[in-house]
């Protein structure tokens, strides 16, 4: 499980136009990597929008943004195109890719039945490369915020 002082591991990640991007992108960068757990459901749009809306805050203090899912780069396209975002989204659709690594595809339970889902997970990653700030099973009120402090005042 990835936590504070930890390096993001280089798992290739796919855009939703088919390119890759990887941690090592980040190199020398502040940087913030999200997960969350489906396009188009109602918490996971509400981050998308709120990360959206503070893209140009993220951006005037040096800090870029990824959100992650195991949603294939055509919904992202599909996500991305309905509500209008602008925060750049990966897919890690791989059985055993960067949210295994991190710790943060998990069991989950639902009216008591047991599935693997996404933590939604933030992770504010410093210009060492190294993770400066951990949030698990974020709640999305409030949270954009929290973490645009958290970059801020690295």
């Amino acid at each position: 499980m990835t936590d504070i002082g930890d390096t993001i591991p280089d798992v290739a990640l796919t855009r939703p136009d088919g390119s890759e991007v990887r941690a090592s992108d980040y190199a020398g960068k502040t940087w913030v990597l999200y997960f969350y757990p489906k396009d188009d459901t109602t918490g996971c749009t509400k981050q998308a929008q709120e990360f959206s809306a503070q893209l140009a805050a993220f951006d005037a203090a040096g800090v870029s943004v990824l959100g992650v899912s195991k949603d294939p780069p055509k919904k992202h396209i599909k996500f991305i195109e309905k509500y209008g975002l602008t925060v750049p989204l990966a897919s890690d659709a791989e059985t055993d890719g960067l949210a295994e690594a991190m710790g943060v595809w998990i069991e989950k339970s639902m009216y008591g039945k047991k599935y693997m889902g996404m933590d939604r997970s933030t992770f504010l990653v410093g210009k060492d490369g190294k993770v400066a700030r951990v949030w698990r099973k974020v709640k999305v009120a409030g949270h954009i915020d929290d973490v645009l402090a958290a970059a801020k005042a690295l």
